[in-house]
């Protein structure tokens, strides 16, 4: 090792002031490449994945916000409808109250009947089918409107319309209600 140190000295005293520079200089140039490529490079990706990171980081934030936005109406709404519940003073039957507002709407009833309704711990809900037989779409909509706008807590679930075979421009309606009152 000495040898070969000896050698490069001996070298290097043979050579004139100007290619001492330019050898100097070449040095210079292939260590700042060595040094960008195995130094700066590595940082410069780092940077990048971390600028990307950062960027994902405040897309997820921004969902989260909107996220918590709609959780907090819904949660509102929520309230809301469950306060409707247990503010219902009125315990007249459903089907009663319901063939009330068909009166008040002028249409008539062909059937209602009870249907199995899903359990809850804090609220009891009746469901109910109403079938329409003949009836007007303006006859429909003011006795939906009717049962949406009570006092009482209804839920329109599902609405079947069909037209008649007979030509006329009346309509067959069979629509599911809800109905719920605190336990």
């Amino acid at each position: 090792m000495n040898e070969l140190w000896s050698r490069m000295l001996a070298a290097w005293d043979n050579l004139s002031m100007r290619e001492r520079a330019l050898l100097a200089a070449m040095a210079g140039v292939a260590g700042a490449f060595v040094l960008t490529l195995l130094v700066l490079n590595p940082l410069l990706k780092a940077l990048d994945r971390g600028g990307q990171r950062i960027q994902g980081a405040e897309q997820q934030l921004q969902l989260m916000i909107r996220l918590e936005r709609d959780y907090k109406e819904v949660h509102g709404q929520l309230q809301a409808t469950e306060e409707q519940i247990r503010g219902n003073k009125e315990r007249r039957d459903v089907l009663t109250q319901l063939e009330a507002l068909a009166t008040r709407a002028m249409v008539k009833v062909d059937a209602m009947k009870e249907r199995q309704a899903a359990k809850h711990d804090e609220y009891r809900e009746t469901r109910v089918e109403v079938a329409l037989k003949k009836v007007t779409l303006a006859q429909t909509t003011e006795y939906l409107h009717s049962i949406e706008t009570s006092e009482r807590l209804f839920a329109v679930k599902s609405m079947r319309i069909r037209t008649r075979s007979d030509g006329s421009e009346l309509l067959d309606v069979t629509f599911t209600v809800s109905s719920f009152e605190p336990i």
